[in-house]
């Protein structure tokens, strides 16, 4: 006999927990899914670890930018190993402690696979599930396929994650947020690294301008980043691996001892087999209404990155729409999501943050707008850190004045971009912004000199 639960949610991150929660503490019955450790993939694989190691390469950062202005560098590097052991204290716990906190709301847990087996049922394991009243699907996203022979020798971001020890090298196959934060954090702890990128711009979301500051500070680093160059094939030759691309040079062999794969995710929905349970979907992800709901099943809703939907493949994005899918299932659908004014960073050192629209997207647009775009390496708050890459791109509105996009690269632009979203939110124009007296001296204080 099949158990029967009113809501039953698949994955088990922040999506998946918002949903669960908020119906349970309503009166429902909720079981949750996950074939992999309780937590989800931005506390255990994801943005939480990855944001520790930065830390650490931060740190040997800033002393060697304050080298010779005060600071001797020499003592500071980055013990792996202990590094690891540190990180662990946050990712090692997360799914123990997330089942016991699920089993004290009463919320009955399934580490196990699911598929669908009709559009209310799904097998998990060697039992049967009914969902009375919802289905939930936040499984996020997986490593996209790679499309090249020997792909079985590529490691994933998890795997570098709970890297042991680092090689002497690695190669990173693709140009998006893995393969350039992976590259920083490697190159700072003496690693020779090399990103492949087969497109001729790295970080596509990300303004171009400061994409290609960005990319010469990396290569700065020692890092070879090519462009225009793709992976074709990978052998594995006594304990090494030969990486053979094609770019600009022609065809070339790059021996590494580690290859990672930073070429993109996709929704991680393939082994539910949804054409069972009615689901339409497609390489974005589950097709959904703007309530969230499957277009083809009504009892299925979906968030987070496998959902196909205009939002971006963040945490905070899948958060935002578990929270929609709950007020929809408990008050009937009447929320949609907005996806205006969301920020996203790339956590290099430094970081390259951006929110709202790109140069390119204002013109498609028709906008009548100002970009404000400046080098501040000689600006007090990055010459005092040492850091000579840092600038800006600032978009404006000409008869509103308001704030359309916001491009920044440079000391603490990750937590900078926030008050730019915050002002673009709430429609605080930059004449505003300019007469605002903030703390000084403080990254936020340049905002007045941006706009």
């Amino acid at each position: 006999m099949a158990q029967t639960f009113d809501l039953i949610v698949i994955g088990s991150g922040t999506a998946a927990q918002n949903v669960a929660s908020r119906c349970r503490a309503a009166g429902w019955t909720v079981a949750m899914i996950d074939k992999r450790p309780f937590g989800g993939t931005c506390a255990l694989r994801g943005c939480d670890p990855k944001k520790v190691l930065v830390g650490a390469a931060a740190a040997v950062d800033a002393a060697r930018l304050l080298s010779g202005k005060g600071v001797r560098p020499e003592a500071f590097a980055i013990d792996w190993a202990e590094l690891i052991r540190f990180k662990r204290t946050f990712t090692d716990p997360r799914p123990e402690t997330l089942k016991a906190k699920l089993a004290r709301a009463g919320i009955a847990a399934f580490q196990e696979s699911a598929r669908f087996v009709g559009p209310t049922h799904l097998r998990v394991g060697d039992s049967t599930l009914n969902a009375a009243r919802a289905i939930v699907v936040a499984t996020g996203a997986r490593p996209a396929d790679l499309a090249f022979e020997s792909r079985e020798h590529v490691a994933t971001s998890d795997q570098f994650l709970d890297l042991a020890s680092l090689p002497p090298s690695i190669v990173f196959i693709g140009g998006g947020y893995v393969s350039f934060e992976f590259a920083h954090v490697a190159a700072r702890a003496g690693v020779r690294v090399t990103i492949v990128n087969r497109g001729t711009r790295p970080l596509v979301e990300f303004d171009p301008d400061l994409v290609d500051r960005l990319i010469a500070r990396t290569r700065a680093l020692g890092v070879d980043v090519r462009l225009g160059a793709e992976a074709r094939a990978i052998a594995a030759v006594d304990g090494r691996y030969r990486v053979t691309i094609d770019g600009p040079r022609g065809t070339e062999v790059i021996e590494a001892d580690l290859v990672v794969h930073g070429a993109g995710r996709v929704p991680d929905v393939d082994d539910l087999a949804l054409d069972v349970g009615g689901i339409q979907s497609s390489r974005a992800g589950i097709h959904v209404n703007q309530y969230l709901q499957s277009v083809s099943n009504p009892i299925v809703y979906a968030a987070g990155d496998c959902a196909a939907t205009d939002g971006p493949a963040l945490t905070p994005v899948a958060s935002y729409e578990g929270r929609i899918v709950a007020t929809n299932l408990l008050e009937g659908n009447h929320t949609t999501p907005s996806y205006d004014a969301i920020p996203s960073v790339v956590f290099t050192l430094p970081p390259l943050a951006r929110v709202g629209l790109q140069e390119s997207d204002a013109r498609a647009a028709g906008l009548r707008f100002v970009a404000h775009h400046e080098d501040t390496r000689a600006w007090y708050s990055s010459r005092r850190l040492g850091e000579e890459c840092s600038a800006f791109k600032v978009l404006i509105e000409q008869d509103s004045r308001r704030i359309v996009g916001a491009h920044l690269l440079g000391p603490h632009a990750d937590e900078t971009i926030n008050l730019f979203a915050l002002g673009m939110r709430t429609g605080t124009t930059a004449d505003r912004f300019k007469e605002l007296l903030w703390a000084y001296p403080t990254h936020g204080s340049d905002i007045a000199h941006m706009v």
